[in-house]
């Protein structure tokens, strides 16, 4: 039986608005329960917030989004390049590839609107196309290209 991975995120009150966002980009169906759906009072400070979230995308792309209850800050932390290295103090990132630099570079675009570009969308050793960007939720991105497949080279294939 196959597995699905889902990445969740969760947000400090922006769930709603992230979803709406990443539908904006990669297109497709957002659901969403809110706290007072499953019977918090209406009156309830978190009553309109999102308990269960979910965008699913006819191109493959998902994502679940919670908003944590009582949690209204930003969250603190940040992604960086220096000297050529990815400093960071986020648990993840979420990657995105794509087969074409055009189709990744509408995805890219879309993403950094209001964003910070952490390394610029461009040819690497690894790939035709690859960049990392935070969105404007917080939320660390890296969009590349699938590479082509090499006997030898940083992305060979392992047969353990």
């Amino acid at each position: 039986m196959p597995l699905t991975t889902t990445t969740h995120l969760n947000f400090p009150g922006t769930a709603r608005a992230a979803l709406d966002f990443y539908q904006s980009v990669f297109g497709g169906q957002v659901i969403a329960t809110t706290y007072g759906d499953l019977g918090m009072p209406p009156e309830a400070p978190d009553a309109d917030k999102i308990v269960f979230g979910q965008l699913h995308a006819d191109n493959g792309f998902q994502v679940m989004a919670y908003d944590i209850p009582g949690y209204t800050e930003s969250f603190a932390g940040a992604t960086r390049r220096e000297h050529g290295v990815t400093i960071t103090d986020r648990p993840f990132f979420l990657s995105v590839r794509g087969d074409t630099l055009a189709e990744i570079t509408t995805y890219w675009n879309a993403l950094n609107e209001s964003g910070t570009v952490v390394e610029p969308l461009a040819a690497s050793a690894w790939a035709p196309g690859f960049g990392m960007l935070t969105d404007r939720f917080g939320v660390t991105w890296i969009l590349d290209v699938q590479p082509a497949p090499q006997a030898d080279g940083p992305w060979r294939v392992s047969a353990r």
